[in-house]
């Protein structure tokens, strides 16, 4: 959420970086809103202060036995009390006006970020790796052979409708082996810590990490109210939701493996083949809470985990930075990771990591107190480290062999229980 004192001081540069968002200018309309809102908050203290010196002299009137006095005070403190009252309500009603405006606006860009109007516009900021030269032609996932026995559509489809898979054997075990590999990194070599969270949240969590209100239709809520998370960005960054956290605890570095849960509204027709853009998948997620000052090197410090995985993995992959168009509602700097997909020939995103400076904090009043200062906003940070079913993908099609079997990446053996291989068969040897 943005602060409406930095609109007040400078509403020409908020409506400038909205405009790079492909938004029109907001300021005029967000300060009459809170300027009729500070109206009747000053009228409710004026006629709040001609209650309270009403009701001091009825007391006086009374003892002189001036009557009528005494009943024109009374009549006045009755007024006033009502026009109190009805003022109030009409400034809280504008307040909420004010929030619900402020909720539905999104984050402002870094003024390094780059202009453009969609993906086409991202910026590649680096690559690595050299993807495999094959001698045959290499074929999406669900079309190898050795991936066929083990990832299952159509029973999942009816079991629960599309866009969801069942794993069985060996591809369940690389799938759950490259989740550990993932945490097991992130803990043990990059200092995160591991955290095991819910998946049903309230509502308040999801509005502090902005799902809500504006897309709601994107996450499933169940019928006592709870919402399914589609990330667990939602649940590590509220871990600091109305907290007050001392300077020296900064950053907080959190990973979690979970189900994610996504409605893809929207995305009818998108990658309807595979396990590509599921309903149901896993993610290992990364959040960080850090001091204002820190986050943007702390932004390069997690993309650098991320991409770790990969080059662990030995997937090729390159960075971008989104450009204006591109970027997410809460994002103020988004780096996306695209791991090469030689099914497809071409990169597919496997990551992304933000920067959202204090736009989460202030949803979700999350505040650190500096030594000797006052409290402030902290900055809040996420990436994806990595999604589990891209980076199976991934390790499938970049591993194909001719002959329909899998060569499984030799830093994933370790977790596999020292099989090296997915055969034509399915079987993991």
């Amino acid at each position: 959420m943005h602060d409406i004192r930095a609109i007040r001081d400078n509403p020409e540069r908020f409506d400038a970086l909205l405009a790079r968002r492909g938004l029109s200018s907001l300021s005029s309309e967000i300060l009459a809103i809170d300027e009729a809102r500070r109206a009747k908050i000053l009228a409710a203290e004026t006629a709040q202060a001609a209650q309270n010196a009403a009701s001091k002299e009825v007391g006086a009137a009374k003892a002189k036995g001036d009557e009528a006095e005494f009943e024109r005070l009374r009549a006045l403190v009755t007024e006033k009390k009502a026009e109190v009252a009805r003022l109030n309500e009409e400034a809280a009603a504008e307040d909420e006006r004010l929030r619900d405006m402020l909720m539905g606006i999104p984050n402002l860009p870094h003024d390094d970020v780059p202009e453009g109007a969609d993906e086409n516009d991202n910026v590649e900021i680096r690559r690595w790796g050299t993807p495999r030269a094959f001698d045959f032609k290499p074929v999406e996932h669900f079309e190898i052979a050795g991936v066929k026995p083990g990832m299952d559509f159509e029973t999942a489809a009816k079991l629960s409708g599309a866009r969801f898979v069942l794993l069985r054997g060996g591809v369940a075990r690389i799938h759950r082996a490259l989740a550990q590999l993932m945490l097991d990194l992130h803990t043990t070599e990059h200092g995160l810590t591991e955290t095991m969270t819910p998946v049903l949240v309230k509502d308040e969590a999801m509005y502090g990490t902005n799902q809500l209100p504006k897309f709601a239709e994107d996450s499933y809520q169940t019928t006592n109210g709870w919402w399914l998370i589609p990330t667990s960005e939602v649940t590590l960054t509220n871990t600091v939701a109305g907290e007050i956290v001392d300077e020296a605890a900064l950053p907080i570095r959190m990973t979690s493996h979970t189900q994610c849960f996504r409605s893809e509204a929207g995305s009818a027709g998108k990658d309807t083949s595979g396990m590509l853009r599921q309903h149901q998948f896993e993610k290992v997620e990364m959040v960080s809470i850090t001091t204002p000052e820190t986050s943007l090197a702390e932004h390069e410090r997690m993309t650098k985990c991320a991409e770790a995985v990969l080059e662990r993995l030995g997937l090729p992959y390159r960075t971008v930075v989104l450009c204006t168009g591109d970027m997410g509602f809460g994002a103020r700097k988004t780096h996306d990771i695209e791991v090469w997909l030689p099914g497809q020939d071409k990169y597919r995103e496997i990551s992304s990591v933000s920067v959202c400076g204090d736009f989460q904090a202030r949803r979700m009043n999350a505040r650190y107190r500096p030594a000797g200062g006052k409290p402030d906003f902290v900055h809040t940070l996420n990436g994806s480290g990595l999604a589990v079913g891209r980076c199976l993908i991934a390790v499938l099609e970049n591993g194909q062999q001719a002959d329909g079997s899998v060569v499984m990446p030799e830093a994933l053996v370790p977790w596999l229980g020292g099989k090296t291989r997915l055969t034509e068969d399915g079987a993991l040897v």
